[in-house]
C-alpha cells in the first residue's frame, strides 16, 4: 500500500534476514532503475525493433501540492570491488563466490556481479547504478553467496544505511563478514545529484506514499480488425497493482473494440510494458504434446520501457502487425490512506458531543455547584484484556456495576482485545445500550455462555451454513482463511441467528455522543518471529482502521480492499463483525515459541510486556480524588466473589495504541 520507513542499520552480518513487509499490501515491483555495467542486462525494447512514436500534445493537469513534497532523486554508485579469506564451503576446492544487490526503494529487482570461480580472495570490480530519493529511507542489503549446482549458499548478508554516505563523496567501507573480522567484503559508494524530473512524495515522517503514475492502453481503430481475429494480446506491467492483463479481440467486423487497459505503477519504478501477441495457427491436429501446441500457436513479444514514452501525452505505435495508443499520465486524486497522528474528523466532533455528556455526570457524582469547562473534563478510557469466554463474562460485570455507580457517562473510550471484544460488538448493536439497563443483556449473554457449545456451533445445519457464508465471501473477493471460519464458530456461540450488523453500523451509537467509543485491538505479527520481537497494535474503531505506530488510517468500510501506494484501487464489501471478531482474537498472534517463553519465563515475559508502559497519574487534585474513588470501586467484593476477577487501579497501562489518555481503568 505504501513504503515503510526503516530504522538506522549498521553495516555489520545479519543471518538470517526478514525483508521488511507492511501489510498492507504486498507489493513486487521491478524496473530497470538500476542497471549493472553487466553485458547481460541488455533488453529487448520497441525502439530496438525500429518502431517510432508519434506523439500529440495534451494539457498538463495540475499537481496537488497539499501535504506533498517534491523531491530530486540522486545517483547511488556501488562498486563490489573484492572480498578477503572466503569461508570454504568445500574440502576440496574453495568458494565459487558472488555478490547480490537489492535496493527495494529503487528497485525489486536484484542484481549481482560475476561468478569468481574456486577463488579465496574474489576481485570483482564491478559497478551498479541506482536511482534513489533521498526523502525516503534507503537500506542496501549485499549477500555474498557460494555458487552451487544444488543450492546457492549464502554466507553473509549485510544491510547498509545509504544515508551514512555524504553527498557528492566517495566513501569506501569494508564490510566485516564474521565476528572475528577475519573476512570482510570492500565495496564502494558515491552518492550525487542527478538532473531529473523531481518526485511527488506524501509523508507523515514515518510511512511515505511515492507517486503514483497511470498507463492507458487502446487501440488504434485505424487498424484492421481482421489482422487480430482470433488472436489473444497480453500486457505485463511487472510490480502495477494489476500485474498482468489479457485482451482477445473479437473475429467479427463489426464487433467493438475492446475497453481501454489501465495500469497503476509506482513512477519511480520505471517498469516495462511487455506485449505478448499470441498467434493461432489453423492446423488441425489431434496431438496434444507440447511441440504440436508450440506450432498452433506463436507468441511475439515485444518490450517498451515506460520511461520512454512522454508524460500526459498520448503516443501511437507504429508496429508492422498493429497499432497502440499508448498514454502515461499521473494520478491526481486524493489518498485514500489517511497520514497523521492526530484524531479524525469523525472522532474529533464525537469528543465534543461526549464532553457535555461526561461533564454533566461528574458534576451530578463529585456534586460541584459550576459546570466543568472543556478543558476540565477528563477523558476517562475502560481498558480490557483477552481471555476468551472469562473475559467476555467479566466485561459485562464490570461495566453493570459502572453502570449502577452512575459512573458509565464518565467514560469516553472503551478498549477491549480478544474475548472482551465479542462482549462490545454484542453491546454496540443497541444505539443506546449505556442508558439502558445491563442486567437484562448478563441475563442474555449467560444463557448462550452455559449452552451446548458442539452442538450450537457443529450441527449439520451451521456446517452448511459455515460453507455458504465462506463461498459467499470468497466471491465478494476476500481472502478467506481458518480466522473466517473462526469468526463464524463465535458467531453461533453467542448468537441465535445470523449477525448482519458492521463495524460501521456502530457509528449510530456515536452520532449523539450517547455511548463511550469502542476499540478493538488486534495484534498484527509476522510468521517464524516471536511476538516478544516484533509486534504491533492495530486500532479498529467504527470510523477508521490502522496503525498508530505509522499514523496510517483507512476508512472501516475499506477494510479488506485491495489499495495501492495508498489509492483504493479495488472496493470490497465490508466485513459482517463476526469475522472482524475472528481477526481480534489474539489466540492467532501466539506462537509456540512465545507459549514455552510464557511458560518457563511468566515473570519476565510479563515485565517485557509492560515495561516502559507505567504512567504515573501525577498529583492532579481532581483526577487522583477520582481515580482513587474508582479504584476502591473495582475492588469491591461482588468482582470477586462472583467472577473470581482480580482488578488493579494504582497505575495505569498506557497503550501504545491510543491517545494521551489523562485517566484510564484496566480491567484485567
Amino acid at each position: 500500500m505504501f513504503q515503510k520507513t526503516l530504522a538506522t542499520v549498521e553495516p555489520s552480518i545479519r543471518v538470517p534476514f526478514a525483508a521488511p513487509i507492511f501489510n498492507a499490501a504486498v507489493i513486487s515491483m521491478a524496473s530497470t532503475s538500476a542497471l549493472s555495467q553487466h553485458p547481460s542486462s541488455k533488453s529487448s525494447t520497441l525502439q530496438n525493433e525500429g518502431q517510432k512514436w508519434m506523439v500529440q500534445d495534451t494539457e498538463q493537469s495540475d499537481v496537488d501540492a497539499e501535504q506533498e513534497e517534491i523531491s530530486l532523486y540522486s545517483l547511488l554508485t556501488v562498486r563490489i570491488i573484492k572480498m578477503t579469506n572466503a569461508h570454504q564451503a568445500d574440502f576440496l576446492s574453495q568458494s565459487d563466490c558472488y555478490v547480490s544487490l537489492w535496493l527495494p526503494t529503487a528497485s525489486d529487482e536484484k542484481f549481482q556481479t560475476k561468478t569468481i570461480k574456486n577463488c579465496k580472495d574474489p576481485v570483482w570490480n564491478e559497478t551498479f547504478y541506482f536511482r534513489i530519493q533521498r526523502k525516503v529511507k534507503n537500506i542496501l542489503e549485499m549477500t555474498v553467496s557460494d555458487d552451487d549446482i544444488f543450492h546457492d549458499d549464502d554466507h553473509a548478508i549485510v544491510l547498509f544505511d545509504v544515508a551514512k554516505i555524504s553527498l557528492g563523496k566517495r566513501v569506501m567501507v569494508a564490510f566485516p563478514l564474521n565476528p572475528q573480522g577475519s573476512q570482510e567484503l570492500e565495496v564502494e559508494f558515491l552518492l550525487e545529484n542527478i538532473q531529473d524530473h523531481p518526485e511527488t512524495i506524501t509523508t507523515n515522517g514515518a510511512v511515505v506514499c511515492r507517486e503514483l503514475a497511470c498507463l492507458e492502453i487502446e487501440f488504434d481503430s485505424r487498424v484492421k480488425k481482421k489482422q487480430f481475429a482470433e488472436n489473444e494480446l497480453t500486457f505485463t506491467v511487472r510490480g502495477s497493482f494489476e500485474e498482468m492483463q489479457r485482451v482477445s479481440l473479437g473475429s467479427g467486423s463489426r464487433s467493438p473494440l475492446p475497453d481501454p487497459t489501465l495500469f497503476h505503477y509506482a513512477k519511480y519504478k520505471q517498469p516495462s510494458l511487455d506485449v505478448a501477441l499470441t498467434k493461432k495457427r489453423r492446423i488441425p491436429s489431434f496431438c496434444a504434446c507440447v511441440a504440436c501446441r508450440e506450432r498452433r500457436s506463436r507468441s511475439i513479444p515485444l518490450t517498451l520501457p515506460l520511461k520512454s514514452l512522454p508524460s500526459e501525452q498520448e503516443a501511437v505505435s507504429k508496429c508492422r502487425k498493429f497499432g497502440l495508443l499508448l498514454k502515461t499520465k499521473k494520478c491526481h486524486e486524493d489518498l485514500d490512506v489517511r497520514l497523521g497522528f492526530d484524531l479524525c474528523a469523525q472522532e474529533q466532533d464525537f469528543i465534543c458531543k461526549r464532553k457535555k455528556v461526561v461533564a454533566a455526570a461528574l458534576k451530578d457524582i463529585l456534586q460541584l455547584e459550576e459546570d466543568l469547562e472543556d478543558d476540565e473534563v477528563p477523558v476517562v478510557a475502560i481498558m480490557t484484556t483477552g481471555g476468551g469466554t472469562r473475559a467476555l463474562t467479566a466485561m459485562y460485570a464490570h461495566l453493570l456495576s459502572v453502570q449502577e455507580l452512575n459512573v458509565l457517562d464518565c467514560v469516553s473510550y472503551v478498549t477491549g482485545l480478544s474475548g472482551t471484544t465479542w462482549t462490545m460488538a454484542n453491546l454496540y448493536e443497541d444505539p443506546d445500550w449505556s442508558q439502558k439497563n445491563l442486567k437484562k443483556t448478563l441475563n442474555d449473554i449467560r444463557r448462550h455462555v452455559l449452552k451446548n457449545k458442539f452442538l450450537a456451533c457443529f450441527a449439520p445445519d451451521r456446517l452448511k451454513y459455515y460453507l455458504k457464508e465462506l463461498c459467499q465471501r470468497k466471491q465478494e473477493g476476500h481472502q478467506i482463511s481458518f480466522t473466517d471460519l473462526w469468526g463464524l464458530i463465535i458467531e453461533s456461540m453467542f448468537r441465535d441467528k445470523e449477525d448482519t450488523q458492521k463495524l460501521t453500523d456502530q457509528q449510530q451509537a456515536l452520532n449523539r455522543g450517547q455511548n463511550p467509543l469502542p476499540i478493538y485491538l488486534s495484534l498484527n505479527v509476522k510468521d517464524k518471529i516471536s511476538d516478544q520481537d516484533f509486534r504491533e497494535w492495530v486500532e479498529f474503531t467504527p470510523y477508521e482502521v490502522g496503525f498508530l505506530k505509522y499514523g496510517a488510517y483507512i476508512r472501516a468500510e475499506d477494510f479488506g480492499s485491495e489499495f495501492f501506494m495508498g489509492r483504493l484501487m479495488k472496493k470490497i464489501p465490508e466485513s459482517r463483525i463476526c469475522f472482524l471478531e475472528g481477526i481480534w482474537s489474539s489466540v492467532f498472534s501466539l506462537n509456540l515459541l512465545d507459549a514455552w517463553y510464557i511458560s518457563v519465563h511468566s515473570e519476565d515475559f510479563w515485565h517485557k510486556w509492560t515495561r516502559d508502559k507505567i504512567t504515573d497519574i501525577g498529583e492532579l487534585f481532581l483526577y487522583h480524588f477520582f481515580f482513587l474513588f474508582l479504584s476502591f470501586f473495582f475492588s469491591h467484593t461482588f468482582f470477586q466473589s462472583n467472577f473470581g476477577i482480580s482488578s488493579s487501579g494504582h497505575s495505569v497501562i498506557n497503550m501504545e495504541t491510543r491517545r494521551k489518555f489523562m485517566l484510564g481503568i484496566t480491567i484485567c
